[in-house]
């Protein structure tokens, strides 16, 4: 080989080194999975989920580093740092529109590129036993005739408080705020009658609604859930109100577009595959596939309603 020749060879590779990642070559290595929560929780098991089963459709593994801290903001700052290769996502819920709007994070939902949403927990809005109210519209007519007499609880300044605010500022209603750390602790209060109301789901929820402690008067899905078909949506009783705690992915900012696509593919054929599907829900979540273009559109409209809600929500 001529030393010509040699320098071509090795300009030549170096060149396929640095080249960006196309979707013709994404991806030839694993893909490293930033979960910005401590092993054991809800985000931690239903992203592993992801990353245990996601493998024969992307066609690489996709190993968890778990990087809690600060409401899920530690690990963000660090997927967002990484370099936009698409060998990087990290997952968001509500709860960093919360944290931007509140002043936790200067982080934003758009300094990523959103990818796909990928589960959703409906959010109920339950209530104790009382003789005032047994159904949504008479409880909105005893919160209206009685402002900021119904103790709700939430987590101060995190998604159920969001949801909380969503409610009264769609119905006219004004509540009682009482904060509790976990869905579990404030569920407990409720059934115990130290609360009115609170914002529950079914993992934490529906034993006591089975056996007449609590009721569901409304859930925030988009339509109603099979495991509580008597419980109408927030739409049916007449505002367009999504309640959910929602999983998705998101690559950093300036990750190339064919990139984004081959991940969202993937992701895609993976929320129709019966085994996840039934992991997912083994696991208190449902499949809610959303892709690029309409998880965007979901965190817009959402981050608008926060904003607006930002003084309530303030603490």
């Amino acid at each position: 080989m001529t030393l010509r020749t040699g320098l071509a060879a090795l300009f030549a590779a170096a060149t396929l080194i640095a080249a960006p990642a196309t979707a013709d070559t994404y991806p030839d290595h694993p893909v490293e999975f930033i979960v910005p929560w401590s092993p054991g929780g809800g985000s931690d098991t239903l992203m592993r989920l992801i990353a245990n089963n996601v493998q024969p459709f992307l066609g690489t593994e996709m190993p968890v580093i778990n990087m809690p801290g600060v409401g899920g903001t530690v690990g963000l700052r660090e997927a967002s740092r990484r370099k936009a290769d698409g060998y990087t996502i990290s997952q968001v819920h509500e709860g960093l529109l919360v944290a931007t709007e509140t002043g936790i994070t200067d982080l934003a939902w758009d300094d990523f590129e959103p990818i796909a949403l990928m589960t959703a927990s409906p959010q109920y809005l339950v209530v104790g036993r009382n003789e005032n109210y047994s159904n949504f519209d008479e409880f909105v007519s005893y919160a209206k005739a009685h402002p900021g007499e119904i103790s709700m609880g939430v987590t101060l300044g995190g998604v159920p408080h969001l949801h909380a605010a969503m409610i009264e500022k769609a119905f006219g209603l004004t509540f009682k705020y009482v904060g509790y750390e976990g869905t579990g602790e404030r569920i407990r209060a409720l059934v115990g009658g130290n609360l009115d109301a609170a914002i529950g789901d079914i993992s934490s929820a529906k034993q006591f609604v089975d056996n007449g402690d609590l009721t569901f008067l409304a859930v925030g899905a988009t339509e109603r859930v099979a495991a509580e078909p008597d419980v109408p949506t927030f739409t049916e009783l007449g505002q367009d109100l999504e309640l959910n705690v929602t999983r998705g992915i998101v690559m950093p900012k300036g990750a190339p577009q064919e990139v984004r696509d081959t991940m969202e593919a993937a992701l895609e054929v993976l929320a129709k595959d019966p085994t996840y599907i039934q992991q997912t829900n083994n696991a208190g979540a449902d499949v809610a596939f959303r892709g690029q273009d309409a998880y965007r559109a979901y965190l817009t409209k959402l981050d608008k309603t926060v904003t607006e809600l930002s003084g309530v929500l303030a603490p």
